[in-house]
């Protein structure tokens, strides 16, 4: 799963931070329930078998440059290869643009419910496209012998160094051709590759076995997982790496939900608010925006999702 369950949650609070102020009273008013089913679509890969493919892309299974080279579009891609295919490999481009269109639906029909379910689904398949693993077959480094990459990477990076990273990423931007757009995200998500899976390799010359992994039981199953210490050392050599993907994929989950609402008509988004939004709740979202452009979410303890 992209970014864990933590990574998710804290992507699309920031996300709302970035929209323009005709859109961003609704969502600041809804951000509550944005966070919490940030995550929904990891939950539904347990009673889905259609979900898992929608969250990655095996673009290497193509050819060593098919990052470049691959159709944009469904339909060329399902004129080029077998629909099985594209779906055993991975279908998140594709899928982030199916979500596009049914926000934009629902924007114009001025659904609430719609308007909210679908934000909330998009943000997710986007920033799980932020994830280099998302990207190839060597998805969890068990082709190099880097089992567990996966979830270091996305999930124990963030939870132990997010009070260090920067938080703050550019506004959201109206995205003129949001199919080319997801594909150049996975272009620099795949990019990341080579250089996350070697320097994983460097730092590990320091950690023996004991030291660089740690072992846990839990119901009767026994777990190996990277330790703290060289998750540590990883976070110091990939510098602002994994910093880097989570403001992209804040910036452009916004960029998304933004397009959806202008090709929707641009409707009155505070007037789809069953009460109008109060004195304090401006004040709130006045004080978050400082907060979130001078570095100082966690210091003034304003994340939903708390880091460890």
């Amino acid at each position: 799963m992209g970014w864990g369950f933590f990574g998710h949650k804290v992507i699309q609070q920031l996300a709302i931070y970035g929209l323009p102020k005709d859109m961003q009273g609704f969502y600041h008013r809804h951000m509550g329930h944005l966070v919490e089913k940030s995550v929904r679509p990891d939950e539904r890969r347990n009673t889905d078998s259609t979900e898992a493919p929608r969250h990655f892309i095996d673009v290497d299974y193509y050819g060593p440059n098919a990052v470049n080279e691959m159709p944009e579009g469904w339909a060329a891609a399902s004129a080029k290869y077998p629909v099985d295919t594209l779906t055993k490999y991975g279908l998140v481009p594709w899928h982030v643009v199916v979500m596009q269109e049914r926000l934009t639906r629902a924007f114009q029909q001025k659904n609430v419910d719609s308007i909210l379910y679908y934000s909330a689904d998009l943000g997710h398949y986007i920033q799980d496209a932020h994830v280099p693993l998302h990207t190839t077959l060597n998805y969890d480094g068990q082709l190099t012998g880097q089992h567990g990459l996966h979830s270091l990477w996305e999930s124990k990076l963030p939870e132990q160094n997010l009070k260090d990273y920067s938080l703050k990423h550019e506004k959201a931007k109206y995205l003129a051709n949001p199919e080319h757009e997801i594909w150049e995200v996975i272009r620099a998500s795949h990019k990341d590759l080579p250089n996350m899976l070697a320097l994983e390799k460097e730092v590990s010359k320091n950690f023996t076995d004991q030291t660089k992994f740690v072992t846990t039981e839990r119901n009767g199953r026994t777990r190996k997982s990277y330790s703290d210490a060289f998750a540590k050392a990883y976070q110091q050599a990939l510098g602002t790496t994994v910093e880097k993907r989570l403001q992209a994929a804040a910036q452009m989950t916004g960029s998304f939900w933004f397009t959806c609402w202008v090709d929707g008509g641009r409707p009155d988004l505070n007037a789809l608010l069953i009460t109008s939004r109060t004195p304090a709740e401006t004040k709130q979202l006045k004080l978050e925006k400082k907060a979130w452009k001078k570095g100082r979410l966690q210091e003034k303890d304003l994340l939903l999702t708390k880091s460890r």
